[in-house]
């Protein structure tokens, strides 16, 4: 008798068995995607930046280069490099087809500032860095026909108005104030 319980209970557990086996194998054999699906990155351009002296041409060494990609007119973050002693940097992580802010400091010089459309593979920019020039300044006569940002001669009143600072004319009929 416990000999055929053993052998019954032999039988069920295989039996059982046999079914998990054919239930795991069919869900392996199913295709549909899950889980993340990859996304290749966009193919970036290489760019090449050259910073120099304007005046005679020279590479300025340790210029700050700032990247600062576009998203239509919202700024993506940046990213900034230095320049070497050739007043070279070098970046390619920018996407093809964007446009990027290029921003460029260095000690003694003017800021730079100009967007550019990454449309090659590679590209190379010269930048001519000029010398800070004379502050603007209203209590220093200035020659040429701008004072502070205006035209130096004044707007002509319209004809309709009387002039502000004008007297009545003595045989006028109105009372006098």
């Amino acid at each position: 008798m416990v000999r055929s319980t053993l052998f019954r209970l032999t039988v069920v557990l295989a039996g059982f068995g046999l079914a998990a086996s054919s239930l795991a194998a069919h869900g392996q054999s199913d295709t549909t995607p899950r889980g993340r699906h990859y996304k290749a990155p966009p193919p970036t351009g290489r760019i090449e930046v050259t910073v120099l002296k304007d005046v005679n041409g020279k590479p300025i060494e340790n210029a700050a280069v700032i990247f600062h990609p576009m998203q239509g007119e919202k700024d993506e973050g940046n990213m900034e490099l230095k320049t070497n002693e050739d007043g070279k940097t070098i970046i390619d992580v920018l996407p093809i087809g964007g446009t990027v802010r290029l921003q460029i400091i260095a000690k003694g010089f003017q800021t730079f500032g100009d967007d550019y459309k990454v449309d090659k593979a590679e590209m190379a920019i010269e930048i001519r860095m000029k010398r800070p020039g004379e502050q603007y300044s209203l209590y220093k006569k200035h020659d040429g026909a701008q004072q502070g940002g205006r035209d130096a001669t004044p707007a002509k009143a319209p004809d309709s108005a009387p002039p502000a600072n004008s007297t009545p004319p003595a045989d006028s009929a109105a009372p006098p104030k």
